[in-house]
């Protein structure tokens, strides 16, 4: 018998249904079918409060704990994710740094991929091992025999990017996850670059999936929220002690832009992810450019692996590259844009890029031709993909000509 869809069970429904329904109610106020904006700060007590616990997480109560638009979001999150539970914050460093405060103690190991968000790398090369005694060890993770041997009897976590920032290096996040359980260590999975339904980290072994919101689940380049998505048994430290005690949280107009937002990520994820293949293509033809990095073209080094990993339903729609000139050159080439535009963040309606040079700690662990030329850190947005290949087409021939 053929199991009939149902808005209030997510389980039921296909991804797309599910990215409009989930998390979602009717307000029993107003009557208004989408969740409303709820700017309280605080929530009505019951007559008897005795029961209630003043640090719980369940009920909207005091929005540092709990609000109706954070636990709506956080239902959506889960069933597009496909885990437990869910936790919002309020930015995506701020969901990194929550995990990592939460489940590590002073004189644990954490394992973390070599290349990796500027954030991620501080956080593990200079503040945690400063302030907390955290020792953490940089490995190639397209190297599982190197991810094995860096494992000691004190690691805690191994994190990883299932396509790093900047340069694309896909990890096998099955291959990871099986070294990190055989050690008693957590898999942490930073999958910002790679949003549901493109991929679902938890599917493949992972126990903990972080989000940066700000890009492409909120997709609209207006709200900051990062999330943490898992088990119920995690995730109840990192509610407890980093959103509560330490209050992180994301702000009730955040969480509602946010899910507003989520209802068009399948959407605006294919058209990104279409247009990104094709541009990579084009970019890669041109003598005029360096290289390309990007997971979806032949001659990527782990494009096999992605191609699997990501079971034909995409690449992503991030991509590095530099045009053949000195720094000024790629200045140059930007600035000759019309229709891209030159700012930090990824994963919005409209297409992003940013010139990023050859210093930093980060780039020693780069491939040759990213220290060789910098690059130009692509992500495409949703705009006519002609439009798009022929601004970048006409900069470079005003940048050549």
């Amino acid at each position: 018998m053929t199991t009939r869809p149902n808005k209030h069970r997510p389980e039921t429904l296909a991804f797309p249904t599910s990215a409009v329904h989930a998390g979602n109610e009717i307000d029993a106020g107003s009557g208004a079918i989408r969740t409303p904006i709820v700017m309280a700060n605080s929530y009505a007590l019951p007559d008897d409060p005795a029961g209630l616990s003043w640090s719980g997480t369940d009920v909207p109560l005091y929005t540092r704990n709990s609000g109706a638009n954070q636990l709506g979001l956080q239902r959506k999150l889960a069933a597009l994710e496909g885990g437990e539970d869910a936790v919002v914050l309020a930015s995506g460093v701020a969901a990194l740094h929550a995990v990592f405060f939460s489940h590590l103690r002073t004189g644990d190991h954490v394992v973390v991929a070599d290349v990796t968000y500027e954030a991620t790398w501080r956080l593990f090369a200079e503040l945690l091992p400063a302030r907390y005694g955290i020792e953490a060890t940089f490995v190639d993770m397209t190297d599982l025999a190197a991810v094995r041997a860096a494992i000691r009897p004190n690691t805690r976590i191994v994190h990883i990017e299932t396509i790093a920032n900047p340069t694309t290096k896909v990890t096998d996040v099955a291959a990871v996850a099986a070294i990190a359980h055989e050690a008693g260590a957590i898999l942490v999975v930073d999958s910002t670059f790679t949003p549901p339904p493109l991929y679902r980290p938890l599917a493949d072994g992972a126990d903990l999936v972080v989000h940066s919101l700000t890009k492409y689940i909120n997709g609209h380049g207006d709200a900051m929220g990062g999330a943490v998505i898992g088990s119920a048994e995690l995730l109840a430290p990192i509610k407890s002690d980093a959103m509560v005690d330490v209050g992180g949280v994301i702000s009730p107009f955040n969480a509602w832009l946010i899910m507003r937002g989520s209802v068009t990520l399948p959407l605006r994820l294919r058209q990104q992810m279409t247009s990104a293949a094709l541009i990579a293509e084009r970019l890669r033809e041109d003598p005029r450019i360096a290289y390309v990095a990007y997971p979806g073209l032949p001659d990527h080094p782990q494009h096999e692996l992605a191609r699997r990993q990501f079971a034909g339903r995409g690449y992503g729609a991030m991509m590095a590259f530099a045009v053949a000139g000195d720094p000024d050159t790629q200045n140059r080439f930007v600035e000759n844009l019309r229709v891209v535009t030159s700012a930090v963040s990824l994963g919005h309606d409209e297409s992003l890029i940013v010139h990023v040079g050859t210093d930093g700690p980060r780039v020693a662990r780069y491939p040759d031709e990213f220290k060789k030329w910098g690059h130009l850190r692509f992500s495409v947005g949703i705009e006519d993909p002609d439009d798009l290949v022929a601004d970048l087409l006409a900069a470079l021939d005003e940048t050549f000509g």
